[in-house]
C-alpha cells in the first residue's frame, strides 16, 4: 500500500547523498518533495502541514548542521516524525481485572469487521486466551452465518442466538453474551456490531446502546485503509458520536494510496492498535508505528520477521538442524531441506517476507513477480524421490531423474537443477554452521568468501605469470634485467646487498 510513498521518499533522499552540508535551499527542496509525496499518498492536509513544519524546524537546527552525514540525519528526522504521526509507541490491549474482557468492534459496512473479529479471536487464542465472538450484526444479510463460519475456521467459540437478516435485538444479544461468557469461562468477548454505508443517527444510536449495555473495556474502530480521506471523516464522526479507544486498519495489502492510515491516528488522537494485511485469518498482528515507518522508508522490518520465525520454528528443531550441519554437509538430506522449506512456507507469503528485509524496495518488481508455486513444485519433486535418493542425492542418475520428473509432473531439467541447487545450499549452510562465513555471492556487496576461497586467491597471487607470446616474453625479460641494473647502480646498500647475494655451493648442488 505504501509503495508509491516509499519510492518518492527514496528518490528525495537520494538527491541529498554526498552533500557534506545542507543549505537552506536543500532543506526547502527536500521538504517540498516530501510534501508532494504525502499529498499524492492521500494524507490529510492538516497532517501534512504539521509534518513538514516539524521536519523543517528540526532540519534547520543543530542536529543536522553539526552532523557528520546531514543526509542520514534528515532520514532519521523523517523516520521519527513518521513514527509520531502513526501514533508513537505501540498500544497494547487493556484487559479487565475481572474477566471477561469485552472488546467492541465499530465501523462502516464493508470495513471488514466480521472477518476481523475472527482474526482478532485467532490472535487472542494464540496468546493463550479463550475468546468468544458475539453476533450483534442482525441487519446485514447472512452476517450471523458469516461470523459463525469465520469462528469455526479460527477455532474459537461463537454466540449467535438470533438468525439475523433483520430479526432480533442486537442490544439484548450483546447483554446476554456477557452472562454466557461467564458461564462457559471465556475470558474475552468480541462483539461484532452492524455498520452502515454512511454515518447516520440510527447507526450511532445502536452502537451507543450496545456500548452502554456491555460497558466494553476496549472500543475498536475498524477502518478500511483503502477508502482515502473519507476514513478520517468517518473516524471523527464515530469519535464524537460513540467514542472509541483504538483504531484497527483493515486491507493494508491493497494497492490504494494508504494516506488514511497515516492520518487517522494524528487527527483523532487515538492510536492504531492492529493491522490486517491479507485475507487469511493469520494475516493480522499488532501495529508497531516504528516498524511501519521503517518499512515506508525501505529500512525493512526485521523485528516482525524474527517474531514470525520464532512463532513458526521450533527451538529444539533448529538446534538439531544446526548440530547436523556442523557435523558436515552430508548429514543434511533432502528430507531436511523439504522440512526447512515447509517451515518457511508456514511463515506466510514469500514476497511479504522478502519485503520485510532492508533495501528490498529496489527489487520490488522481482519480488512481485515471484511465483509462490515454485515452492510447491520443489516439494513435489522431493516427494517423488525414494527415501534412499533423498538421503543420498548423488545416486540420482539419468533414468532416476526421468522417473522423478514423471512422478512430479515437471521437466527432467527441473529435477537436475534442484539437485544441483541443493548441493550448493548444503555446502553453504554447512560452512556457515562451522563458522566459515558466507561464501562469496556474485552481485552481493559485503559477502566475502570463506577461508577456502581466500586461500585459493592467495595461492594464485604468489607467482607472476609469464606471457605465452615469445616476443612479449623477451621484452618482459629485458625490462626486468634493466630494472635490476638500475637498482644495482642507484639503489640503497640493503638493495645492493640483496642483489649480490648468492646461495652457498651446497645449496646450488642440491638445487641442481
Amino acid at each position: 500500500m505504501f509503495d508509491t510513498l516509499s519510492d518518492r521518499l527514496a528518490a528525495t533522499f537520494k538527491s541529498l547523498r554526498g552533500k557534506g552540508r545542507l543549505s537552506p535551499e536543500d532543506i526547502d527542496a527536500t521538504a517540498r518533495e516530501i510534501r508532494i509525496a504525502l499529498l499524492e499518498a492521500d494524507v490529510a492536509l492538516p497532517v501534512v502541514r504539521d509534518f513538514i513544519k516539524h521536519i523543517k524546524e528540526r532540519a534547520a537546527g543543530e542536529e543536522v548542521s553539526r552532523a557528520l552525514n546531514p543526509a542520514q540525519q534528515v532520514v532519521k528526522i523523517v523516520n521519527e516524525e513518521l513514527v509520531g504521526i502513526l501514533g508513537g509507541e505501540t498500544r497494547r490491549l487493556r484487559f479487565a481485572k475481572q474477566p471477561p474482557t469485552v472488546i467492541m468492534l465499530a465501523g462502516l459496512q464493508g470495513a471488514g469487521k466480521t472477518t476481523l473479529a475472527g482474526k482478532l479471536g485467532l490472535w487472542l487464542k494464540n496468546q493463550g486466551h479463550s475468546p468468544l465472538l458475539v453476533a450483534c450484526d442482525l441487519q446485514r444479510p447472512n452476517a450471523v452465518t458469516q461470523l459463525s463460519v469465520v469462528a469455526e475456521r479460527a477455532g474459537v467459540a461463537v454466540y449467535a442466538p438470533e438468525p439475523g437478516n433483520g430479526v432480533g435485538d442486537p442490544v439484548k444479544v450483546a447483554e446476554d453474551s456477557i452472562t454466557y461468557a461467564k458461564d462457559k469461562v471465556h475470558d474475552v468477548v468480541i462483539v461484532d456490531t452492524a455498520g452502515r454505508l454512511g454515518i447516520d443517527q440510527e447507526l450511532m444510536r445502536q452502537a451507543a446502546d450496545i456500548r452502554d449495555a456491555v460497558s466494553p473495556d476496549e472500543v475498536l474502530f475498524v477502518v478500511d485503509a483503502m477508502i482515502g480521506q473519507d476514513a478520517v471523516n468517518t473516524a471523527e464522526a464515530f469519535r464524537d458520536g460513540v467514542g472509541f479507544d483504538g483504531v484497527v486498519l483493515s486491507k493494508l495489502d491493497g494497492d490504494a494510496r494508504g494516506g488514511a492510515a497515516l492520518s487517522v491516528a494524528h487527527v483523532t488522537g487515538k492510536q492504531i492498535m492492529f493491522a490486517s494485511n491479507g485475507e487469511k485469518l493469520d494475516e493480522f498482528d499488532a501495529f508497531h508505528p516504528d516498524r511501519m515507518a521503517s518499512r515506508i522508508l525501505d529500512m525493512g522490518d526485521l523485528l516482525s520477521l524474527i517474531e514470525k520465525a520464532e512463532q513458526t520454528f521450533s527451538q529444539a528443531e533448529a538446534e538439531k538442524m544446526a548440530s547436523k550441519l556442523a557435523r558436515g554437509p552430508k548429514e543434511f538430506t533432502l528430507d531436511d531441506f523439504l522440512s526447512q522449506m515447509e517451515q518457511v512456507r508456514k511463515m506466510g507469503s514469500l514476497s511479504k517476507l522478502l519485503g520485510m528485509l532492508p533495501g528490498m524496495g529496489q527489487m520490488k518488481d522481482q519480488i512481485n513477480n515471484l511465483d509462490e508455486r515454485d515452492v510447491d513444485r520443489t516439494a513435489a519433486i522431493i516427494k517423488s524421490m525414494t527415501p534412499g535418493e533423498r538421503a543420498e542425492p548423488t545416486i540420482i542418475n539419468g533414468s532416476r531423474r526421468a522417473r522423478i520428473a514423471r512422478g512430479s509432473g515437471v521437466e527432467v531439467g527441473a529435477v537436475k537443477n534442484l539437485v544441483e541447487r541443493f548441493f550448493e545450499a548444503r555446502k553453504m549452510m554447512s560452512r556457515m554452521a562451522q563458522g566459515g562465513g558466507m561464501p562469496g555471492m556474485p552481485g552481493m556487496p559485503g559477502m566475502g568468501g570463506g577461508p577456502g576461497r581466500q586461500k585459493k586467491k592467495q595461492k594464485q597471487a604468489k607467482g607472476k605469470q609469464r606471457s605465452g607470446n615469445p616476443m612479449k616474453r623477451k621484452a618482459e625479460e629485458q625490462a626486468a634485467l634493466a630494472r635490476k641494473e638500475q637498482a644495482a647502480l642507484g639503489g640503497s646498500p640493503a638493495q645492493e646487498q640483496g642483489n649480490s647475494f648468492e646461495l652457498p655451493d651446497e645449496f646450488k648442488k642440491f638445487m641442481g
